[in-house]
């Protein structure tokens, strides 16, 4: 992977990450790094399901692949959010 790839990865990764964290109801106790790996992991869990299901890649916006990868992204969000708060985590409780 060349380096326009590793940031492109970056930039979807922090972009689906912060949708994942939009649609999750509430607060989570996860930082923007934490953020960003769940969008990069959600975006290529999703790419890879959606290509499983049989969604077809188009030159534009496969709006069914990206459906996955924010829920993907939410689901990761709340696991990492929720293994945060369970191992006592208070930082924003100040």
């Amino acid at each position: 992977m060349n380096i326009s790839g590793i940031i492109s990865a970056i930039v979807i990764g922090a972009i689906i990450g912060a949708l994942g964290r939009l649609v999750l109801p509430g607060r989570q106790p996860i930082g923007v790094l934490l953020t960003v790996i769940v969008g990069i992991v959600a975006a290529i869990v999703g790419t890879a399901v959606a290509q499983q299901v049989g969604v077809a890649t188009t030159n534009g916006i496969d709006w069914i692949e990206l459906v996955f990868q924010i829920g993907l992204a939410v689901l990761g969000v709340a696991i990492v959010a929720g293994l945060r708060a369970r191992r006592g985590h208070r930082r924003y409780e100040r």
